[in-house]
């Protein structure tokens, strides 16, 4: 068995709970884990803020569409915001005797060490943490940015709905 949903929502900050009690409500009912939904809610939580904060004009929704198929449970989250900004890699100096080895380059940041008081870019880092696979990009043919992540279901004892593929 496979459900999905899909949900267009005003870009305000009253819409980001909606999304959350709906997925909330379609999985127990189904019989996700709890610990499994928890996740995801956090993950669609963090994915629809994001949407509200930097999505587009004031006017525009956004969307929400949410899969679950046999184990697996598939968000999509799209607004019509500038998309994500791809950054030009620095250019490489010109080599000359007296250069230097260059200094390792900055370790990427888990979620966990993330700084406390930063306020860009934990929404991701929350979401890359609490899920299985997430992809970043931008809308074809239009404005937008897509943040789309899976997870592994596991179901509950008993569960009402079992998904078996």
């Amino acid at each position: 068995m496979s459900i999905w949903w899909s949900l267009h929502l005003r870009r305000e900050a009253a819409s980001v709970p909606l999304a959350r009690r709906l997925l909330l409500g379609t999985m127990e009912t189904a019989g996700v884990d709890p610990d499994i939904c928890y996740d995801l809610s956090v993950a669609l939580s963090e994915a629809c803020a994001n949407a509200v904060e930097h999505g587009g004009d004031t006017t525009e929704d956004y969307r929400v569409t949410a899969f679950i198929d046999g184990d697996t449970c598939r968000i999509e989250v799209t607004d019509s915001g500038p998309g994500f900004h791809h950054r030009p890699a620095p250019p490489a100096p010109p080599h000359t005797a007296t250069d230097r080895p260059l200094p390792p380059a900055a370790p990427v940041l888990t979620p966990a060490q993330a700084p406390e008081f930063a306020e860009d870019g934990r929404g991701l880092f929350l979401i890359e943490a609490l899920t299985d696979h997430v992809r970043y990009r931008n809308r074809t043919g239009r404005p937008g940015a897509v943040v789309s992540f899976d997870k592994i279901l596991k179901w509950r004892e008993g569960a009402a709905l079992p998904m078996a593929s």
